[in-house]
């Protein structure tokens, strides 16, 4: 039997909205699975950055340079309290990617080092690696994590198996993207450390989805999304950097604060605070984000992460029942989001999700090209009969492909 065309009606019922759908701006005739690629802005937030937007038109000349320093240090100062982490380590940057290209781009490298980094890298973060790597001489190791996993161990196993008296540097995901496992982190950072070894961490989808102490943690640099599960506005991440490493950590853009003299101000500070005009008004709602998702639930985040981590359990075992496997990791390392294989040979139906049945998910080939999976999300504004939805528009559509 054919596939059906693109003409013919969709068969599943739409699925009842969540009661908090209503803050976000979200298509409703579309079951958006998809928080994990680009997050999503509530209502309120968007409303907030207008509001920071007109105040900088008014008199742009007073609110970059009287006003904004005093205002990214508030700002600072909130995300400061959410992430574990002195206000004067961090710095806003545009996106993740940002954050460990200005790491990468800034270390000083010899053809004798070696970065060590894991299969289940993000594709961006492992490219500008390459990029690095390839001008400068040095050794991209990888280190390759079991898919499906059966538990922390097997991470801290494969990783630390590749370390060498080389090894330089270990770039590691807090939670992968491809896969959506919560990695070992802290167990990670420790015994690198105690290798000699620094870590930088790509934590894209941490902060909202899992709790983040950076000053617990201890790794030389931190970088991570507040567009994704803190549901900032789009271009907020930040880039957190231990103390005995800011002297040798320089922007991707060098601006006006190379040369600029403020007592009060490391040079850190002042080289990441001004890399040229720029909006930042992302970066100013990033505490009117925090505050929305404080304010949802009688238990603040902590109650927010809490339901979606068990949303996303329920939705991995409707997805795993349905395509007959088995689930690839242990709840403890799953946060908010599941990875789920799906069966040999199954040809891209992302499009047709979309189309036939209007439901938004990433579907992706991974490990190898001749292999597929999806990852579905959970926020606020999900409900489990949306996987439901999708469990039954995979099991029409395989087997109209059989």
């Amino acid at each position: 039997m054919t596939p059906p065309s693109n003409s013919d009606p969709p068969v599943l019922d739409s699925s009842p909205a969540s009661p908090f759908a209503s803050h976000w701006r979200l298509d409703p005739k579309i079951d958006f699975l998809n928080h994990g690629s680009f997050g999503a802005c509530p209502s309120v937030v968007l409303e907030a950055q207008q509001r920071w937007r007109d105040r900088l038109e008014r008199e742009p000349v007073a609110f970059m340079l009287r006003e904004l320093p005093a205002l990214l240090d508030e700002a600072r100062a909130k995300l400061g309290l959410l992430v574990g982490a002195d206000a004067d380590d961090l710095a806003f940057v545009s996106n993740t990617t940002s954050g460990v290209n200005t790491v990468l781009r800034s270390l000083q490298l010899t053809p004798q080092d070696e970065f060590l980094v894991t299969d289940h890298a993000y594709a961006a973060c492992r490219n500008a690696l390459d990029f690095v790597v390839e001008r400068s001489g040095a050794r991209v190791v990888v280190a390759s994590v079991p898919f499906p996993v059966a538990s922390p161990d097997n991470v801290i196993d494969a990783v630390m198996a590749r370390v060498t008296e080389r090894t330089r540097l270990a770039l590691l995901d807090h939670i992968t993207s491809p896969t959506a496992l919560i990695f070992p982190i802290k167990r990670l950072v420790s015994q690198l450390a105690a290798r000699g070894v620094d870590t930088l961490v790509d934590g894209a989808h941490a902060p909202g989805m899992v709790n983040v102490d950076l000053t617990d943690l201890g790794a030389a640099y931190y970088t991570a999304n507040c567009h994704k599960w803190l549901c900032a506005p789009k271009g907020s991440a930040f880039l957190h950097v231990r103390r005995d490493r800011q002297a040798t950590i320089r922007p991707l853009v060098i601006s006006h604060g190379a040369s600029a003299q403020a007592s009060h101000q490391s040079r850190f500070r002042l080289e990441f605070d001004w890399t040229g005009t720029q909006d930042p008004t992302a970066f100013l709602c990033v505490p009117d984000a925090i505050r929305f998702l404080e304010g949802l639930l009688p238990g603040g985040l902590q109650e927010v992460m809490a339901r979606n981590h068990a949303l996303a359990l329920d939705a991995n075992a409707v997805l795993c029942r349905a395509l007959g496997v088995a689930p690839c990791a242990p709840g403890e390392m799953i946060g908010a989001m599941v990875t789920v294989p799906l069966p040999a040979g199954t040809a891209p139906l992302q499009d047709t999700l979309l189309e036939r049945y209007s439901i938004e998910a990433p579907i992706f080939p991974w490990p190898t090209s001749s292999s597929r999976c999806i990852r579905v999300a959970a926020q606020l504004y999900n409900t489990l009969p949306q996987y439901e939805r999708l469990a039954a528009a995979f099991g029409r559509e395989f087997t109209l492909r059989q």
